[in-house]
């Protein structure tokens, strides 16, 4: 889609492949499902499989519908469907096109073994609830669960679960011993780690890793940029100004008017607001790339567009390229520091962008 507006999003699908031989890295001699559920994070499904097609071990996301797309396109890898089975028709998807499913619950695996004819292999990652409290069977569910699934010789069961805080002080020895007693015995393949256990807990590698925000570029750890992790953005959203105005102090900004000019200032105008994707309850000060210069957002962000302070860039005006945030012909402004300054994560900037907004491939 081409669009008169300057703005965009720009795609690297280098930056995903590098991030993800970081990941393998990282978790020498496991295998790591590609996690490209939520159209990979914003960054575009079909982008992502095809960044990663010659690389990853195995592709992860949610829909049915989604995995046997990419068998129908040729993609031979595991395909793990993170939140398993919703209806038959998907059993019979699964074993009818080798797709891996998690089975989080007493009914998705009745669901299973009652639709499901198991004539070949069929990959389950049985998923325990480990005090993440959102999915996963528990002490009182788990031991019919794997009596049940000892009677299907065919499965391949892996265990696995999800961590809370692996991005936090507590970090995951917790939840760690309650995969241990849960799994009690268990000598078979386990799937634990997402990307900030991937990172700094080298201890929950396990047989099987899931990176997903570290393949878009983004740090999971509040206190570790992606630079000093060696990630790289995969997604810059840019655009241009396409307004000037001369501010006396005292002038106010925007809806609202919650920017005062403290000074005699020039405010530029950019094509992109809300309705684009940008967050509204960015505040001002948030980081802004102009003209390889970094300045600062001002005012309340509109629907179509936003202010920036272009005061200190005088040769700034109509027209000047603009970075809202990764690695862009602007300037590079983390989408992470972004996030922050509007009290959110970059995961949920990459998810919001609008479909409005064209794309194009581009390199870091």
């Amino acid at each position: 889609m081409k669009t008169s507006r300057p703005i965009r999003v720009r795609i690297t699908p280098e930056a995903i492949q590098h991030n993800y031989r970081l990941a393998k890295r990282h978790a020498a001699g496991t295998r790591a499902w590609a996690v490209i559920k939520a159209n990979a994070y914003g960054h575009g499904q079909w982008r992502a499989v095809e960044a990663l097609r010659g690389d990853a071990d195995g592709f992860a996301l949610l829909e049915c519908e989604n995995a046997l797309a990419l068998r129908e396109a040729g993609v031979t890898q595991p395909i793990l469907l993170l939140e398993g089975v919703f209806s038959s028709r998907d059993v019979r998807a699964v074993v009818e096109h080798r797709l891996t499913t998690v089975i989080h619950c007493p009914e998705q695996l009745e669901m299973l073994v009652r639709g499901g004819r198991f004539d070949a292999p069929i990959g389950i990652c049985l998923k325990l609830n480990t005090g993440m409290n959102r999915l996963g069977f528990t002490a009182a569910t788990l031991p019919k669960a794997l009596e049940t699934l000892r009677q299907l010789p065919q499965v391949e069961l892996t265990l696995m679960t999800h961590f809370a805080e692996a991005d936090g002080e507590r970090g995951v020895t917790w939840q760690l011993e309650r995969f241990k007693t849960l799994a009690g015995d268990w000598r078979g393949p386990v799937c634990l780690a997402n990307s900030a256990a991937i990172l700094r807990h080298p201890q929950t590698h396990g047989d099987w890793v899931r990176p997903g925000i570290m393949l878009y570029g983004s740090s999971p750890f509040a206190d570790q940029s992606a630079v000093e992790l060696g990630l790289q953005p995969a997604m810059a959203l840019e655009s241009a100004i396409i307004g000037v105005q001369e501010l006396a102090r005292g002038d106010r900004v925007g809806y609202g008017g919650t920017f005062t000019a403290e000074r005699a200032m020039r405010i530029g105008v950019v094509a992109c607001g809300y309705a684009d994707g940008y967050p509204r309850h960015a505040p001002s000060g948030t980081p802004i790339a102009v003209m390889g210069q970094r300045t600062r957002t001002v005012g309340r962000v509109s629907m179509d567009m936003l202010a920036c302070d272009l005061t200190d860039i005088p040769a700034a005006g109509i027209g000047a390229p603009v970075t809202l945030w990764g690695r862009g012909l602007a300037g590079d402004v983390p989408a992470d520091e972004v996030a922050t300054a509007a009290g959110t994560i970059s995961y949920e900037l990459f998810c919001a962008v609008a479909p409005r907004v064209p794309v194009e491939i581009g390199a870091n």
